[in-house]
């Protein structure tokens, strides 16, 4: 049998994330955009991941500059000993993001794709075979809040500017908190996980340039 991948195994027991923007000295002195990077902790406050942009040169400081929330990345997601446990590729697409997520060893785990709503912020999260297997659903009057969504049942949130934790208030515009109600499969929490990257990037970075 293959051996289930790390980063499921470590979301397995979870039930609430904090997805934390940790600033780069560059952009904090210069305000210059600089690789975004992350750190994803878990129930007991400790680092699950260590997520951040890779790659290099001047190529990519150009697209981070002016193609900013449009821009395409590969992140990779890593233990605490640099082990990389996820990759996550989104390629330039000019309407209607899409992320492909894979494991360390370079498995597809799935996708997910930005639908087209009126009313609302949409994201499909596919498995390996592009079967849906969850909704990502952004009312349009809770702008910072997305629902997880199984069968039109409402299994878990994203939202921006998260104080889910009892001993600290989170009110940074950088904080991110994802929790798991009734959502137990390890491998879609996975891409719902990953699904908060792309969320960022598409709805809050251009928001993030204004505000600095």
């Amino acid at each position: 049998m293959p051996v289930e991948p790390q980063a499921l195994t470590l979301l397995r027991d979870e039930h609430a994330l904090r997805v934390r923007q940790v600033k780069e000295w560059g952009e904090i002195l210069t305000g210059f955009e600089g690789r975004n990077r992350y750190e994803v902790v878990g129930n007991d406050g400790g680092p699950l991941f260590f997520a951040g942009e890779v790659g290099s040169g001047v190529g990519l400081f150009i697209l981070r500059s002016f193609l900013k929330a449009k821009r395409p990345f590969t992140m990779e997601l890593k233990s605490a000993s640099g082990e990389t446990l996820l990759r996550l590729r989104r390629p330039w697409r000019f309407w209607l993001s899409r992320m492909e997520v894979e494991d360390g060893e370079g498995r597809h785990l799935g996708a997910i794709q930005q639908r087209f709503r009126f009313f609302s912020r949409a994201y499909d999260v596919l498995g390996p075979r592009d079967e849906e297997l969850a909704h990502l659903s952004g009312p349009f009057f809770r702008p910072w809040t997305f629902n997880v969504e199984q069968q039109g049942r409402e299994v878990g949130t994203i939202a921006k500017k998260w104080s889910g934790f009892a001993k600290e208030m989170f009110t940074d515009a950088d904080n991110f908190g994802v929790r798991f109600n009734g959502l137990h499969d390890p491998h879609v929490r996975t891409l719902v996980v990953a699904a908060t990257f792309l969320i960022d990037f598409v709805h809050f970075e251009n928001r993030r340039e204004s505000s600095s």
